[in-house]
């Protein structure tokens, strides 16, 4: 192996406590696994038992904490024992837990981080997968929020954080996230919450397990817990959420994170922007736009696919969309509100689909694509002027010239739009 081994511990632990959301009492056990297996969360209290990997594509939810799920079965607040495993370089666990939330412990990352040193972290023998970056990444997933990503030999985070609240305010810092630093700096950190938020976070089943014993309460008049940390604890616990929900990439990052205002909501975008310049790199075209126009019969103003910048023929295809103001349905949709409409958004999934199709029959020239269905239509969020939007369909069945696939659209990591599609190849 020419890099660092892969880790995963050598014997089971288990972390007991109450859901800071769900208020459940549950049970959290560690468990080795094999090289290359991930981590992955195992719902005990399931009569199937089903295992869910902890990984991007199945994050549901980030409100107030990341959840993820298969199916009906999910794991709320996976951040904080996901932060450990990534600051202690676990890369392979089986986590078995008997309910629905990580328990939430004292609020900080710290009774995990023990919790793992007691299970003696063990080196395999194959290379850990490292997620480096061939340039920037950027990320504005909300007002006032930002993400700057750069190159780097390490994981190091630096972040702003800005609250209205006296006792917080605005606070800067930047630290390096190696399992030292981890441990020292972030790991003691604990949530945060607001008084005045607690009835109506309640009343929608949040926060049912808050309590000052594992969250920093602020009320009108200060602090509610005895004391801080940390004078930046509110900041230390915001750079800690960021290092369990870039674990979701299932890699260790090296990179350099410039933070404005993080949320959960705001680390997974980033986390997809990074996972998509990891795998489409600079996006130079496989496809250029000379011969997507040798390919497909569409022309201004309805062809709408700029390059196509990966492709494995017969299974899946990435193609790219820049949306720019001289589009001309904007003129129309809306006049002083320019949004993409969702139909062209769907027919430029299409034809990055047809595009892949292309490769598969003879005499392309004399062929063209028909769309005969579109199902499970769902658009999450509005497209507008100086998006790039990146599409990403994948093969399902094909036979018999009819192909069954399966598309999703995303601008900086964010899912715009996803739609099952079903097309024929036929003569010109």
């Amino acid at each position: 192996m020419s890099g660092p081994s892969q880790r995963t511990i050598s014997r089971s632990v288990t972390v007991e406590g109450t859901g800071v959301h769900s208020g459940e009492a549950v049970s959290l056990t560690l468990c080795s696994a094999a090289a290359g297996a991930g981590i992955r969360f195992r719902r005990t209290d399931l009569s199937e038992k089903p295992e869910i990997p902890a990984d991007l594509d199945h994050v549901s939810g980030t409100e107030l904490g990341t959840t993820i799920a298969l199916g009906e079965a999910r794991v709320m607040t996976v951040e904080h024992v996901l932060a450990a495993l990534a600051a202690l370089r676990i890369d392979n666990a089986l986590i078995d837990i008997s309910g629905s939330e990580v328990p939430s412990r004292d609020g900080s990352f710290q009774d995990y981080v023990k919790a793992l040193d007691d299970a003696c972290p063990l080196d395999l023998d194959e290379e850990a997968r490292t997620l480096t970056l061939s340039g920037p990444v950027t990320v504005s997933p909300g007002a006032g929020q930002s993400y700057v990503v750069t190159p780097a030999d390490g994981l190091r985070i630096s972040s702003t954080i800005d609250f209205a609240h006296p006792s917080i305010g605005r606070q800067f810092g930047s630290f390096v996230v190696d399992e030292a630093g981890f441990r020292a700096n972030l790991a003691p950190a604990r949530t945060f919450g607001f008084k005045s938020d607690a009835d109506a976070l309640r009343a929608r089943g949040l926060a049912r397990g808050a309590s000052l014993e594992n969250t920093v309460v602020l009320d009108e008049d200060g602090l509610m817990n005895d004391g801080l940390r940390f004078d930046d604890e509110f900041l230390r616990h915001k750079v800690g959420d960021i290092v369990g929900d870039l674990a979701l990439l299932g890699a260790r990052v090296q990179a350099h994170v410039v933070a404005e205002r993080p949320s959960h909501g705001g680390n997974v975008a980033l986390a997809r922007a990074i996972r998509d310049e990891r795998r489409y790199g600079s996006r130079e075209p496989v496809i250029d736009i000379a011969r997507i126009m040798s390919f497909l019969p569409h022309r201004y103003p309805m062809l709408l696919v700029d390059r196509i910048i990966d492709v494995d023929p017969g299974k899946r295809i990435v193609g790219l969309k820049n949306v720019t103001i001289n589009e001309p349905f904007f003129q129309g949709h809306y006049p002083g509100h320019p949004i993409m409409p969702g139909v062209l958004i769907v027919e430029a999934m299409a034809q990055v689909g047809g595009l892949l199709l292309m490769d598969e029959v003879p005499d392309t020239d004399q062929k063209v694509v028909y769309f005969m269905t579109m199902d499970n239509v769902k658009f999450r969020r509005p497209v507008v002027p100086g998006d790039t939007l990146i599409f990403e369909l994948e093969v399902l069945q094909f036979r018999r010239g009819v192909c069954k696939m399966k598309g999703r659209g995303t601008v900086e990591g964010k899912l715009v739009a996803e739609a099952e599609l079903m097309a024929s190849i036929v003569d010109r």
